[in-house]
């Protein structure tokens, strides 16, 4: 079968290898139909994402059809239609312990410590195999790993009905965390520096918007919460200046969440934490979100709305590579697809 490799930065190869079959009795393998192009793996082609190692088959965002089953798999029947969870755990670290499998010691993710879904068959664990209704589309249902990761930050920033909330970034995650913001019942303020990510987060249900290069946020974020500060701050752009900038718009008492890997120190005075007591919280993965997550794409709470803006076939992932690196103000989310 075919398989999408990344051997090296700056490489990428479609190789054959053998086709992965069932082992084990809590195995599931999988057809997959589409696999959503993540900044991640875009990183991982460009040899800047730390975490991952080479050679590596790239992709964590699935959805696909059951194939075959072990033997004791008792959730999933063939012919389901299913997403994938991307991460394995150990289950007996302090963070799984602490019900937070996302960042266990042993932690392996899908597509970046082994290898991925851009393949046309995959075996995993039950646990990390999920089914959707047969009804939805396989663009909707891809983005279920993305919107995973906007439920865990805005889980992550405790954001409830009518808190104001500031995200940073107006890209596919930015509004993915939108979407979650807003089902939670929260006052959402986007920013960016491109105007069609703003529009379109608009379009999304943004209640405010705010060019960054245009207007100091810091002004425009005061203005609009009467000199308050806003309850969550979540920062998808993930830079040492918009860390910074969340702590100083964060209000009394509210909550910053960083979701980015970003080596670089910030400059953060103890002043601002200490006397807003503020909350500083990572947001790393995601933890027990896709049932939720499931649950609102099943109803249609949850559609990608023009989200998806570029399909390729497997055939030309080079050219969808190509297409995110040069022009990334064209694109909003990208996937391969198997059929």
């Amino acid at each position: 079968m075919k398989a999408v490799q990344v051997p090296e930065a700056h490489k990428l190869m479609i190789i054959e290898k053998k086709c992965p079959e069932i082992k084990n009795e809590f195995d599931v393998q999988v057809k997959v139909k589409r696999v959503g192009i993540c900044g991640s793996d875009m990183h991982i082609y460009h040899g800047t994402n730390p975490l991952a190692t080479y050679p590596r088959v790239v992709g964590h965002e699935v959805a696909g059809e059951v194939t075959a089953i072990g033997e004791s798999v008792s959730t999933l029947k063939l012919g389901d239609h299913v997403v994938i969870e991307p991460i394995s755990f150990c289950g007996e670290c302090y963070a799984c312990r602490k019900g937070r499998q996302n960042v266990c010691k042993h932690l392996s993710v899908f597509g970046v410590h082994e290898d991925g879904g851009m393949q046309e068959k995959i075996v995993l664990p039950e646990r990390q195999v999920h089914r959707v209704n047969k009804n939805l589309e396989w663009d909707e249902i891809v983005l279920a790993e993305p919107y995973t990761i906007g439920a865990q930050a805005v889980f992550r920033g405790n954001v409830e009905a009518g808190d104001t909330v500031l995200i940073q970034g107006c890209g596919p995650i930015g509004v993915c965390i939108l979407k979650m913001a807003k089902l939670a019942g929260a006052i959402v303020i986007m920013t960016d520096l491109d105007e069609k990510r703003l529009q379109f987060a608009e379009q999304n249900g943004a209640d405010y918007i705010i060019n960054a290069g245009k207007v100091s946020v810091e002004t425009e974020v005061m203005k609009i919460t009467e000199s308050e500060g806003v309850n969550v701050v979540i920062d998808a752009v993930c830079l040492p200046s918009t860390f910074e900038l969340g702590v100083q718009v964060a209000s009394p008492a509210g909550t910053v969440v960083v979701l980015g890997f970003d080596e670089r120190p910030a400059s953060i005075s103890q002043l601002l934490i200490t006397k807003k007591e503020l909350e500083i919280v990572g947001s790393r993965l995601q933890t027990n979100q896709f049932e939720k997550v499931i649950t609102l794409l099943n109803e249609g709470s949850l559609t990608h709305d023009g989200l998806i803006t570029h399909k390729f076939t497997l055939k030309d992932v080079q050219k969808a590579f190509d297409f995110i690196e040069n022009s990334p103000d064209q694109v909003r989310k990208a996937c391969i697809t198997f059929d």
